[in-house]
């Protein structure tokens, strides 16, 4: 299964979710994940080279991977059917090297804020993958939501989102996400993020393998 982490707009959380997710498939769920960071900070390559060590291999293999390559990449890891691949794609919709990394996504998540600039790159994300992919799941997932501002506009952000696929309960901004580790989640966050990666694996993944 391929599941896809994405919006144009940078700083919407895609690395930070996809080290959540890859993480707690891995301790929780104890299951088989390679994860392609596509992102163009390398964020999640640079956090799991830090974090090796000659006695641990880590809790699953992150691979950089370029747009163009994507395609040869992705042909070598289908052919096992057990393994989860997590892609934490770039932040942005300019350029065809995303084409087949999206036609390929089994489950597109979405992270996003109600600020209005990422509303209108995650509408514009939303219908680009909806007309290039018709058969994957997606989810929008409200995230570093925080807890003590007002959002005028969230129910019509999440009915315009709805039209796409299924929002999410909404992940609240702490200050914790920051030591997040490919190896690690800290345990003030579980709290806040079980519930959503819960959701994620039992009404999706297990339901998409199953399918």
């Amino acid at each position: 299964m391929v599941i896809l982490l994405g919006n144009q707009k940078g700083g919407a959380g895609k690395s930070t979710l996809t080290l959540l997710l890859a993480n707690y498939l891995s301790l929780v769920r104890k299951k088989k994940v390679t994860v392609l960071d596509m992102d163009y900070q390398a964020s999640i390559s640079a956090k799991a080279e830090k974090s090796k060590v000659p006695e641990n291999e880590g809790l699953y293999e992150v691979i950089p991977c370029d747009l163009k390559i994507y395609p040869a990449v992705f042909s070598t890891l289908k052919s096992n059917t057990e393994e989860l691949v997590i892609i934490d794609m770039p932040g942005k919709m300019d350029d065809d090297g995303l084409i087949p990394a999206i036609l390929s996504a089994d489950l597109i998540l979405c992270p996003f804020n109600y600020d209005e600039f990422s509303v209108d790159s995650t509408l514009l994300f939303a219908m680009v993958c909806s007309k290039l992919n018709m058969v994957a799941s997606r989810l929008f997932i409200p995230n570093r939501i925080k807890t003590t501002v007002k959002y005028e506009t969230k129910l019509e952000v999440d009915n315009a989102l709805r039209k796409f696929g299924s929002v999410s309960p909404a992940i609240p901004d702490r200050i914790d996400f920051q030591r997040l580790t490919t190896s690690h989640i800290p345990l003030a966050v579980l709290p806040v993020v079980i519930p959503i990666l819960d959701l994620v694996f039992e009404s999706y993944i297990m339901k998409g393998k199953s399918g």
